[in-house]
């Protein structure tokens, strides 16, 4: 998948941008604040219709108007173009795909494939199980369709029973005991095929996390990860075990108001040399890891959908000694489309711009070609 061009009107610093991209590897360099990172967004707004970094749409709006707009034109086996419209006045956004209206996040979500990595990594690795969390639903998420259906009525099963304990903490009402009954059924059902699929990912995800740490480092490190739910459940019944679980927390679960079991509070641990790297690992080790998953995550969804992904990268170079960053750029001419940005490139000797790759400058919000 190849992401030709890109427009961009009243879009944060960028009041009339219009951008052409190569196939391959797309420098983009600004200094701070100048809206090198904005491009980058507006790429993420078009495959996921949501803000790179999970801002207000609103907070997207040039500063002098009231609504922003981004057009894009990706080529694969067939032509689509994106449009995205939010208007502040009304505060609604409105996405058609060739020019045909989109209402739900889920009819893009994995139709333009995208890996981000971004400095908020660092959360992945080091911050809480919910970022860990996020990081593989939305890999699966993409590459799956079903899974993606049945993680939003997971999540609407969740509110559902939050909103039913919370009643019954409150009424003490006997007759809503039987509603009760039923979302747990659906929370059972729905949270066991999302253990499912994400035992699945682990146990293949790790062989392409091995690969990418190796390209990197080329050490004998070796990193894996492990999924972490409420009880040893891959030779069990899921479904058993789940709901044995749950009627051991019940009244617990009465007392707070609040769904204590399921996939939602699991974890993945990851692990260097069989040591927890939250824990134990370096700093080195930590950016390696994070830059490992990205590339991982790269090459999956690449072999799993059958589909080339669109690859950001924002300002990676300037946080990596020159040997990793010798060896991004190498492992970066086995990647597709790539959108890299960063303040100089003449401060990166390690990275070679080809014959076919652009290098475009950012400086207020305004576009040259280099």
């Amino acid at each position: 998948m190849i992401l030709k061009s890109i427009e961009l009107k009243n879009f944060r610093l960028h009041k009339d941008s219009v951008l052409t991209f190569s196939e391959n590897l797309n420098f983009i360099v600004g200094g701070n604040g100048q809206g090198k990172t904005t491009i980058l967004e507006a790429i993420y707004y078009m495959c996921t219709t949501k803000s790179l970094n999970q801002s207000p749409d609103i907070e997207s709006v040039n500063f002098e108007e009231k609504f922003f707009e981004i057009k894009g034109q990706f080529e694969d086996l067939t032509k689509n173009r994106i449009n995205i419209n939010f208007n502040s006045d009304v505060g609604k956004k409105a996405v058609l795909l060739d020019e045909k209206q989109i209402f739900r996040a889920a009819d893009i979500i994995g139709k333009f494939p995208v890996v981000t990595l971004i400095q908020s990594d660092h959360e992945i690795t080091q911050g809480s199980p919910g970022e860990r969390r996020k990081f593989v639903d939305s890999i699966i998420s993409q590459a799956s369709e079903t899974y993606l259906k049945i993680f939003i009525d997971y999540n609407k099963t969740l509110r559902q029973r939050s909103s039913l304990l919370n009643q019954i903490r409150e009424t003490k009402n006997p007759s809503l005991y039987s509603q009760l009954d039923a979302w747990t059924s659906t929370l059972i059902k729905t949270g066991s095929e999302i253990i499912r699929h994400r035992i699945k990912f682990k146990n293949e995800f790790n062989e392409y996390v091995k690969n990418a740490y190796q390209k990197i480092m080329n050490t004998i490190e070796t990193p894996d990860i492990s999924y972490q739910t409420f009880t040893e459940i891959e030779d069990k019944n899921i479904e058993e075990e789940f709901a044995k679980e749950l009627n051991k927390k019940k009244e617990l679960e009465l007392i707070r108001a609040k769904n204590l079991v399921g996939p939602h509070r699991d974890d993945f641990i990851f692990n260097v040399n069989n040591r927890e790297l939250r824990r134990y690992g370096s700093q080195g080790q930590h950016k390696t890891f994070q830059i490992a998953l990205r590339f991982a995550q790269f090459f999956y969804m690449k072999d799993t959908m059958g589909r080339v992904p669109i690859f950001l990268m924002d300002d990676i170079f300037g946080e990596l000694d020159t040997y990793r960053a010798k060896k991004i750029s190498e492992y970066l001419k086995e990647v597709g489309q790539s959108f890299i940005t960063m303040t100089d490139f003449t401060n990166y000797s390690d990275l070679v711009k080809l014959e076919n790759d652009k290098l475009i400058e950012v400086e207020n919000g305004t576009v040259t070609y280099v």
